[in-house]
This record gives structure tokens, C-alpha cells and sequence, in this order.
């Protein structure tokens, strides 16, 4: 994907994020009612959405340079979503149209608060084969994110970076555990969400469980926790980075969001706890705007905020 945004001195860094492609379309009303019930949207909009795509835009709109790995069907709404994408500034040509295959739809629907309904399809059908992926343009890259919707493209993408020692990201997302159990090992960052920290680890306590995930990974292990920011395992014990509070008014994309910028920011040298702030900057004030990953800020929107706030802070 092209720059979006300005970026930091020096060549930019460059990410492929693997993972699935949608076509979604969003629609932002006043409450979501009781069923049965009908409803009229204020806003609506039509974008190509998706875990990989959302991390890669924030990752090229904060500086970066990104492109995806994904699979679409051989359909017309497939068409559409790459010459979408084109249209944007991403690079397609790691996106695969899958023979035989519907591309992935979803239904958003985004209350006043941010709260959100998500009606998404997959067709179950598709080739989950990730023998098409072009690895050797690994060698390009200074970074690899994955997320779990495509359990074999993501394993391929990792195993091929980790050979090459490119560091490499998981998304920890809520997903079934047995995906978790066979991504999360091969991450060189296993950045959860709170949500996929608890069925990856078992229980119902997020510092317990970075504590003993923390200590039987090979790297860094962390997790999203909304409001409440960024918590990881340090040296035995749990650090947290604090989410700056922001009126919120879409939440949708924020997680990989913070991904992207994370990874961003971890590429440009900083340590764990000042790329933990910027992401947590980053996603918080995406989530001022409606539009999903449309609403992410820019680098200059995320340095400003930094300069000028006390209210991002680190607890020990």
C-alpha cells in the first residue's frame, strides 16, 4: 500500500500482513433494538475490510509501506474488491481469487456508543490452500503479520519468516483454540486481545494468563484490553500502558489498528513500552471516527496527540 501519511526519516519500513479480505458494509444507527425490529441507518459505508487489511492500512497511513496476502472468490464481488483495494493504494498483487469460490461478506452494524453488531460469511467451501503465496517476496520485507481467519496462509507466511529471521506478528484474536495453539508458538510478537489472551490460556484472568503464557513463549507476549490499553509480560511480571480516553464512536478496526501501528513503531527502533503508547494513540483516536479502519489517525494526527497529552501513561 502507498503512504498515506508522513513518515519518519530514513527509508520506510515495509510489512506484509496475511490474513482474510471481506466486503463489508457498515451502517451507523442510533441503538441496535430488540429482534424483531427494523432500523434506519444515519451513515453508511462500502469498503474492502478485513483484520490484515485494517493492521496494513495503519501501518502505511503511520509511515510504513504494507502489502497483503489474501484470498478472494472468483466472483464479481471479488473483482470489485481488488480494484478497490487498487484503487486505495495497496498492492494486489498478493491477492489470490480462490476457483470456485463466493468471496467473504459481512454486516456491520455500529450503535452511538460504538457497540457493535457483526454478521460475517465465510464461504466454507474455499480451497484453504496457501501454496500460491508468493514467499520469496519475503525477502523485501522487514515484517510479517498475521491473523487467525486463514490458519494456512498465516502458518505458511510465519514458518517462511521465521526461516528467513524476519520478526514476525500474530493477532491473537478470538478464535478457535486450536488455531491459537498452532499460530501463536510461531510469533515472535503474540499481540492478543483480551478476549483471545483468556481462550488461548484458559481462565477468566487476563494478567494471570499473560504471566503464564508470558513465560513459556519464545518472545514477546501481550495483550489489547480496550479502554483499559495495553498490558504485556516483562521480566517475570505485567506491565500495562493506559488508552488515552477519547469520546468513542466506533470501535470497529481499532484492534488492528493498534497492530499495525505497534508493529510500525517497533520497526522504528522504539522499545516496548513507547510502541505500546503510540498504538494505543493511534487506535484510541480511530475510534473518534465511524468508518472503521477509514477513521485511522495520521502520523502526524498520533505524533501531535503524543507531544501534547500527559494522558498516556505507563503502569508497572
Amino acid at each position: 500500500m502507498s503512504e498515506q501519511g508522513s513518515a519518519t526519516s530514513g527509508k520506510r519500513k515495509r510489512m506484509i500482513a496475511v490474513g482474510a479480505i471481506c466486503s463489508a458494509t457498515l451502517f451507523r444507527v442510533d441503538r441496535i433494538p430488540p429482534l424483531p425490529a427494523k432500523v434506519l441507518p444515519s451513515e453508511r459505508y462500502q469498503l474492502v475490510d478485513g483484520m490484515a487489511v485494517s493492521a496494513a492500512f495503519a501501518f502505511a497511513r503511520l509511515g510504513g509501506s504494507a502489502k497483503v496476502w489474501s484470498r478472494i472468490g472468483d466472483d464479481w464481488l471479488g473483482r470489485m474488491a481488488v480494484q478497490n483495494l487498487h484503487d486505495e493504494g495497496f498492492d494486489v498483487t498478493g491477492v489470490h481469487a480462490v476457483s470456485g469460490a463466493a468471496t467473504s461478506q459481512t454486516a456491520i452494524v455500529v450503535d452511538r456508543l460504538g457497540d457493535r453488531l457483526v454478521v460475517p460469511f465465510h464461504d466454507p467451501d474455499a480451497d484453504p490452500s496457501a501454496d500460491w503465496l508468493p514467499l520469496a517476496d519475503l525477502d523485501d520485507a522487514d515484517f510479517v503479520h498475521c491473523e487467525t481467519r486463514w490458519v494456512e496462509g498465516a502458518e505458511a507466511a510465519l514458518m517462511a519468516a521465521r526461516a528467513k529471521k524476519i520478526p514476525c506478528m500474530v493477532d491473537g484474536d478470538v478464535a478457535p483454540a486450536e488455531t491459537l495453539r498452532r499460530l501463536i508458538p510461531l510469533a515472535d510478537y503474540a499481540v492478543f486481545s483480551d478476549a483471545g489472551l483468556l481462550i488461548y490460556a484458559g481462565g477468566d484472568n487476563v494478567e494471570q494468563a499473560l504471566l503464564e503464557v508470558g513465560a513459556a513463549h519464545h518472545g514477546h507476549v501481550g495483550a489489547s484490553c480496550g479502554a483499559e490499553g495495553y498490558a504485556w509480560y516483562e521480566n517475570g511480571g505485567i506491565r500495562r500502558v493506559c488508552a488515552p480516553q477519547v469520546t468513542v464512536v466506533d470501535t470497529l478496526a481499532a484492534g488492528d489498528i493498534f497492530h499495525g501501528a505497534f508493529a510500525l513503531a517497533l520497526l522504528e527502533g522504539k522499545n516496548i513500552e513507547d510502541a505500546a503508547r503510540f498504538a494505543c494513540v493511534a487506535a484510541s483516536l480511530k475510534c473518534t471516527h465511524f468508518g472503521g479502519r477509514l477513521g485511522c489517525p495520521s502520523r502526524d494526527e498520533v505524533d501531535a496527540f503524543l507531544s501534547s497529552s500527559a494522558d498516556v501513561n505507563t503502569m508497572v
